[in-house]
């Protein structure tokens, strides 16, 4: 399975595809945590967008300051355009360009699990890359992205089940609506048809 993911994403890179890494590290799965910190750094050398979790910046660089650990990995990986931090309630940040941008989750209460909040993030952050490519954002593009990337994550939260439960643009839009005064509205969405078109993105970890 390994080898056919290195396959697939050299195949990928070779015919221009833009390449988004979450880590998405489960201590379980790995027979030691040496083998995935290893195999994380492949996947870091080769990714265009990272989304990491706090735990696993930490796992990664040992620094528990997310502008430190984030400097880290860009000054270590230069391929990496677009770099994430999720810290699940607490927001997330997105650095880029030299620019570092935070904006705080959205926390309206009803969570009934926290499955599949992560991938909906990376997910409207895919959706805005492919719409606004990776090129000469701003921190107001970066702030957008975030607010839209971090409602969603909430509102998948709010009901049981993973793929059923992903919220659409509409239902993302509305309720960042009737929460303006939570962050910066800006609307990613504008110019797009609300379909995800991962033609030219490829997932690997």
């Amino acid at each position: 399975m390994r080898g056919t993911t290195q396959t697939a994403l050299g195949l990928a890179k070779e015919n221009g595809a833009l390449i988004s890494f979450d880590p998405n590290l489960l201590p379980p799965l790995w027979d030691s945590l040496e083998e995935a910190r290893a195999q994380i750094a492949w996947g870091l050398s080769r990714c265009d967008v990272l989304k990491i979790a706090d735990n696993e910046l930490e796992f990664m660089t040992g620094q528990t300051d997310f502008a430190k650990g984030a400097a880290q990995l860009q000054a270590q990986y230069l391929n990496i355009r677009l770099l994430n931090v999720t810290a699940g309630a607490n927001g997330s940040y997105s650095f880029y360009g030299g620019q570092q941008v935070f904006q705080p989750a959205c926390t309206r209460g009803g969570v009934v699990e926290t499955t599949g909040a992560g991938d909906t993030f990376s997910a409207r952050v895919l959706n805005f890359v492919l719409d606004h490519g990776l090129d000469g954002l701003t921190e107001a593009d970066l702030a957008g992205m975030l607010h839209f990337a971090n409602t969603a994550a909430y509102l998948v939260t709010t009901r049981k089940g993973t793929i059923r439960s992903l919220p659409s643009p509409q239902q993302i839009k509305a309720l960042l609506l009737t929460n303006h005064s939570a962050g910066v509205w800006f609307d990613p969405m504008e110019a797009s048809t609300g379909q995800m078109d991962t033609a030219q993105t490829s997932f690997i970890g």
